[in-house]
């Protein structure tokens, strides 16, 4: 999916094919056996993954996922889509992204904790608060971010708060972290609303994925007065047409680890999910969940992907059909989390920290001003807002690495 996207931003931009290799082919890939001493005595081997897609514009950044089915494949697609949504928003970052082939909840924490300073300290040679930053993302958390600060900072001999990201706040971390990307997904969709002159007070609302991510968009559309009709997790999904009571939610979550069985609603699944009738629809999940199938049969005005690459190529041609469909590509509406990662590291570095309000103050300024920028490019050029977004960040990247030249 990545490099097909990548081709057809290459081709309506006509980069030269030299500079295509140069912009598209990762700096590295890294693949590393990480044998752990598990609870029962017995030696595990896990696989671990980290692709740095270009250290052109500055350091490397990007989350750590933990999964079963992470590949090296699927961790160089991120990173190329981090690549350009750093230089989207205008962050001193190329692209960066690591996993590891596991299921954290079928590992104990002590497990975990053997997993990730495994993982880091093979990483050692690779990564650096100059070199590769990285932040939680699927299946991490701040706690795994603590841990690989604290195996860095003991092979350093000093503590080195800005190796990571998305860390605890009394450890270095930044207020707001945690809500960003929710919150940046929120504001997003209240711009597009305003963009297509929808009431977003009278607006419907549904999520699919009520994690980190998706939790807090849906509480904050909520802020804005949109009415969260439907939500999902990885176990089944609840529905009702009056609205759904959030904070109740919030508890049953906290009790249950799952948004299934939660009183006031309608069982629901995710395939079902998608396609129900609402104004703004929400894909907070993983990869390739509207697709050929069922993009024919979405019934949203907002499609607003807080997930990485939720539409498949396939899904892409046919909403660009729809005319009726603004879509908030994800390498914007998901930015939120990597902009707010970007001023803790500043503060890391300098070691001042900001105010919570501040912090979201600025997190606003910045997606406004891509949101602008994308949706001035995708009117003047009568193109998508998908294509106008990555060729503003291709182009950027691109052309930073032309103006630098090759070396030798």
């Amino acid at each position: 999916m990545a490099c097909r996207q990548f081709d057809l931003v290459a081709d309506y931009l006509e980069i030269p094919t030299d500079l295509r290799d140069r912009t598209k082919y990762p700096k590295r890939s890294m693949t590393v056996a990480l044998p752990i001493h598990c609870d029962d005595g017995k030696v595990r081997v896990f696989a671990g993954y980290r692709v740095q897609h270009h250290l052109t514009l500055g350091p490397t950044k990007g989350g750590l996922r933990y999964h079963p089915d992470v590949t090296l494949g699927e961790v160089a697609a991120l990173a190329m889509w981090m690549s350009w949504k750093c230089a989207l928003t205008g962050l001193p970052y190329g692209g960066a992204k690591g996993g590891i082939a596991c299921d954290p909840g079928k590992l104990s924490t002590t497990e975990l904790e053997r997993l990730t300073r495994r993982y880091t300290q093979e990483m050692i040679p690779f990564i650096g608060p100059q070199v590769d930053v990285m932040a939680p993302d699927l299946g991490t958390n701040e706690q795994v971010m603590a841990w690989m600060m604290d195996t860095y900072s003991v092979h350093t001999g000093y503590t080195v708060p800005s190796i990571v990201t998305g860390k605890p706040v009394n450890l270095g971390g930044s207020l707001g972290r945690r809500e960003a990307t929710g919150r940046g997904v929120a504001y997003l969709v209240n711009r597009a609303t305003d963009t297509i002159g929808l009431d977003i007070g009278k607006a419907t609302a549904v999520v699919q994925g009520y994690g980190n991510v998706g939790s807090i968009a849906a509480l904050s559309l909520a802020r804005y007065g949109a009415k969260v009709i439907a939500v999902s997790d990885a176990n089944g999904g609840i529905h009702n047409p009056g609205g759904l009571d959030l904070f109740a939610l919030e508890k049953h979550v906290a009790q249950r680890k799952t948004v299934v069985r939660f009183s006031e609603s309608e069982p629901i699944t995710n395939e079902e999910l998608l396609v129900l009738p609402c104004d703004i629809l929400v894909p907070a999940a993983l990869e390739r969940q509207i697709t050929e199938a069922n993009a024919g049969q979405i019934k949203c005005r907002i499609l607003a992907e807080a997930a990485n690459g939720p539409t498949t190529p396939e899904a892409d041609k046919i909403i660009q059909s729809r005319p009726e469909i603004f879509v908030l590509p994800d390498i914007l509406c998901n930015a939120g989390g990597v902009i707010v990662s970007y001023f803790e590291w500043v503060q890391d570095l300098q070691s001042f920290f900001w105010g919570e309000t501040e912090i979201t103050d600025k997190l606003f300024r910045i997606l406004e001003t891509a949101f602008t920028q994308i949706l001035g490019v995708s009117r003047k050029q009568k193109i998508p807002m998908r294509l106008a977004a990555l060729s503003l960040g291709v182009k950027r990247v691109q052309e930073a690495k032309r103006v630098r030249g090759l070396f030798p």
